[in-house]
C-alpha cells in the first residue's frame, strides 16, 4: 500500500513514525512550508519535516493544494491512501478523491464533540472528564466524516494542555497503527456516520483568551490555567504586577474581598479572590523572567506574605 502522510506539528510525529513502521510504503510526506521561529526568526522546518528527512522520505511543502500543479504532483506519487494529522491545509474534494482509498484523519477528540482546531484545550476548558482519538474518513466538511476507529481516554483532574496533547498524540499513533495494519491485511474498515446531536466546535485559540477574568469562578479559572499550559499561558495581575500563571488550583472559600485581591500568601501559594471561590497560584513567571514557584516569587515580594 502506497501511503502519503500530511502533517506539521509535534503532535503528528508519532503518527508519521507509526506509518513508517507499518507494512505500508510511505512514498512522500506533505508538511507546511518552513516558518520563522525563535528569537532570530530563522526559517525552521516543521517537526514532521525533520522526522521525514531523518527517515529519508521525500518532502513536499506547497503553500496550498488548490493549484492544478500541486494536485498533479500529489497524484504522481500514485497514493493508495493519504493520512492527515494536523496538517494545517484544507483539502478540496479533488484532493480527497485522489488516493484509491481516500483520505484518513486522526482527530484528538470524541467526535462529534470538539470538531475544529483546538479540541484538546477546549475539552479541558469545558471540564470534560474524557477525551480520545478518532480515525476518520475525510470528507469536505470540517471534521464531519464517518469514524472508523475510536479510542477513549480519561482526562485527569490535574491535566494540562501539554500533558493531554502528549497522551493523545501517542494514542493517535496506536489507533492509526491498527487502521493501517488491518487495511494492509485486506480488511475494509467500517465507517460509522457521526451523530447529529452533540456537535461542538473547538475554535482556534486566541492569545487574548489567556487573560484571566477573576470575576469568574475559581474552578473555571483553574481549567483555563491548565488548558493554556504550555500555550498561550494564562495571565493575571497579582498585587499590581502582571504575571504569567503556569499552575494554580481552585479552593473553596467564602470571602467578601475585592475580586483579584490577595487573600493570603505563603510557600503553598498565593490566594486570589475570585467571583466564586479562591484561586491559589503555585507557579508563575515575571516579565522577562523564567517559570518559578510561588515561594520563590514571595522571596522577591515579602510584603505579600501572610493573611491580608
Amino acid at each position: 500500500m502506497r501511503l502519503i502522510f500530511a502533517g506539521t506539528p509535534e503532535f503528528a510525529v508519532p503518527c508519521l513514525e507509526a506509518c513508517i513502521a507499518s507494512d505500508a510504503i510511505v512514498v512522500a510526506v506533505y508538511t507546511q512550508p518552513d516558518r520563522p521561529a525563535g528569537r532570530g526568526r530563522k526559517l525552521t522546518p516543521s517537526p514532521v519535516k525533520q522526522a521525514a528527512l531523518a527517515a529519508g522520505i521525500a518532502v513536499e511543502q506547497p503553500e496550498s493544494l488548490k493549484s492544478t500543479e500541486a494536485r498533479q504532483m500529489l497524484a504522481s506519487y500514485q497514493p493508495d491512501l493519504l493520512v492527515v494529522v494536523a496538517y494545517g491545509l484544507i483539502l478540496s474534494r479533488k484532493v480527497l478523491a485522489t488516493p484509491r482509498l481516500g483520505c484518513w484523519n486522526v482527530h484528538a477528540s470524541l467526535l462529534p464533540r470538539w470538531r475544529g482546531a483546538a479540541p484538546i484545550q477546549r475539552a479541558i476548558l469545558a471540564g470534560d472528564t474524557e477525551s480520545g482519538v478518532d480515525l476518520m474518513q475525510m470528507e469536505a466538511g470540517l471534521d464531519t466524516g464517518p469514524v472508523m476507529l475510536q479510542r477513549r481516554m480519561p482526562i485527569a483532574a490535574d491535566e494540562t494542555g501539554g500533558s493531554l496533547h502528549d497522551r493523545l498524540s501517542a494514542l493517535g499513533a496506536e489507533v492509526l497503527t491498527e487502521g493501517v495494519r488491518r487495511t494492509v491485511a485486506g480488511e475494509a474498515l467500517t465507517a460509522m456516520p457521526q451523530h447529529e446531536d452533540g456537535v461542538t466546535y473547538a475554535h482556534k485559540l486566541d492569545k487574548a483568551e489567556a487573560r484571566l477574568d477573576l470575576s469568574q469562578t475559581a474552578v473555571a479559572l483553574e481549567r483555563k490555567v491548565r488548558a493554556f499550559d504550555p500555550w498561550p499561558v494564562a495571565e493575571a495581575d497579582v498585587a499590581g504586577e502582571p504575571l504569567r500563571i503556569w499552575a494554580a488550583h481552585a479552593m473553596e472559600g467564602d470571602h467578601h474581598a475585592t475580586v483579584g485581591s490577595v487573600l493570603g500568601a505563603s510557600r503553598d501559594g498565593i490566594d486570589l479572590a475570585c467571583g466564586d471561590g479562591v484561586l491559589r497560584i503555585t507557579a508563575l513567571q515575571r516579565a522577562g523572567g523564567k517559570r518559578i514557584t510561588a515561594a520563590d516569587y514571595l522571596n522577591a515580594r515579602p510584603e505579600l506574605r501572610g493573611p491580608r
